[in-house]
């Protein structure tokens, strides 16, 4: 088997692998939202909202999740309610609100979508040493490569 051979396979393998892991994962990446207060679609506002530093209108909102204004300021009084966002006014157009993350809501988002469970220490306790250097390397290339630039 040649070089380019051996890395396609190999490359399929770790993609087989991924789809394997992310799978069994999702239960334990559901776990916080199944014990907090937040709908999954909450979750998914309140991420778009966390990662926009000037704040998100209820108008762009809706729109790039294809809901009705009304649906979408619904959505969001839900999420100033539980003291996830807040709504302040625009600094460049005082008639509008921008919708901002508080820190408990970037703490949830952080939570949730930082969660590596299958990098967990109850996962990674299992691997031998030598298991755990070659995931130590992998996962260095990995970051490097997204550091950089893909």
């Amino acid at each position: 088997m040649g070089e380019d051979d051996d890395r396609r396979a190999t490359l399929e393998r770790i993609e087989a692998l991924s789809l394997s892991i992310a799978v069994r994962s999702i239960p334990r990446m559901l776990e916080p939202l199944r014990s907090g207060s937040l709908s999954l679609q909450q979750l998914k506002v309140l991420s778009v909202v966390v990662t926009t530093e000037e704040g998100a209108s209820v108008a762009q909102l809706a729109a790039s999740f294809g809901v009705t204004m009304a649906s979408m300021s619904n959505l969001v009084d839900r999420l100033v309610a539980g003291g996830f966002a807040e709504r302040a006014a625009d600094a460049r157009d005082l008639r509008v609100r921008r919708v901002h993350s508080t820190d408990l809501g970037r703490a949830v988002v952080q939570r949730v979508m930082g969660a590596r469970p299958e990098l967990g220490a109850d996962v990674l306790s299992q691997l031998s040493l030598e298991e755990l250097h070659a995931l130590e390397i992998g996962l260095g290339a990995v970051g490097r490569v997204l550091r950089d630039g893909v």
